[in-house]
């Protein structure tokens, strides 16, 4: 085990990342897409475990974490898919394992189409993959949002961007016994990172979900 984690930034393509990273620079590269509502911070635990025969490589999405939030980003599965691009590019990265689970999932698999030559294998975990029987309960209310007009779909998903649901984002479906064993850090943190103009960016990337689902479907 390699315990040492650096914290990194670097820019982007114009956007200023906070990155970490972890194992030897000339091992084999794994990406960790992260999920929503989180940040690279998601991968604190698996970093030095894995970093004895990995390059591990944790960026965190702009509008996210310590990244930046510029104006002018598509903040959309296609933009942080085009952002993970250049990502890897700047460094120096030609071929790499793609870590994929919640919404890194339809992030990576853009990535993966983009880019097919450059990914190594897929690992896939609890992803976000939207086809219409595998969503489940927890997106429910999510899919009747769709059938509003955009403003009032936009505020019935904005009810969503609360602590309380970032702290049942980390504990749903997790058995009771084991829920003291999970710190209240992962929401706490990311919640105090939420502002006026990442909130609306989570309510654009929630409310993409419709349009994702039939991006799955032709791909």
């Amino acid at each position: 085990m390699n315990g040492e984690t650096l914290h990194r930034r670097m820019d982007v393509g114009g956007v200023d990342i906070f990155y970490r990273e972890a194992g030897p620079p000339d091992a084999p590269v794994l990406l960790l897409p992260h999920g929503y509502p989180c940040s690279s911070f998601e991968f604190r635990n698996l970093l030095p475990r894995l970093g004895d025969r990995w390059r591990l490589l944790a960026p965190d999405y702009p509008g996210m974490g310590y990244s930046d939030t510029p104006e002018h980003f598509d903040y959309s599965f296609d933009g942080y898919a085009q952002l993970l691009d250049g990502f890897v590019r700047a460094l120096g990265v030609e071929r790499f394992v793609l870590y994929l689970h919640d919404f890194g999932s339809p992030i990576g698999a853009r990535l993966a189409i983009m880019r097919p030559e450059r990914i190594l294998a897929q690992i896939i975990q609890n992803g976000d993959i939207p086809y219409e029987d595998a969503l489940g309960d927890k997106y429910a209310e999510i899919e009747k949002s769709w059938l509003l007009p955009e403003p009032e779909m936009r505020a019935e998903i904005g009810k969503a961007i609360s602590e309380d649901v970032f702290r049942e984002e980390f504990l749903n479906d997790v058995r009771p016994d084991l829920v003291p064993r999970i710190p209240p850090d992962l929401w706490k943190l990311h919640w105090s990172l939420i502002n006026p103009r990442r909130r609306e960016i989570a309510i654009d990337l929630i409310a993409g979900l419709k349009a994702n689902r039939s991006w799955f479907g032709a791909h």
